[in-house]
């Protein structure tokens, strides 16, 4: 999955920016009060993806 087809969905499933990591962005999800960080690379693997999408509370995007 490409990394910004990952972000735009969490921001759309009401996920917020909080900011850059030396390698790493921080998204939190202020409804839960979750957080996790997505690697600044193109590509995201699948199972991270998905992962990424459980550490926020959100369901994986299909």
């Amino acid at each position: 999955m490409k990394r910004k087809e990952l972000i735009r969905y969490l921001l759309q499933m009401g996920c917020v920016f909080i900011r850059e990591g030396g390698s790493h962005s921080v998204f939190f999800n202020p409804e839960l009060r979750l957080t996790s960080t997505i690697p600044r690379h193109t590509e995201v693997n699948d199972w991270l993806a998905k992962k990424i999408c459980k550490d926020l509370g959100v369901s994986p995007k299909k």
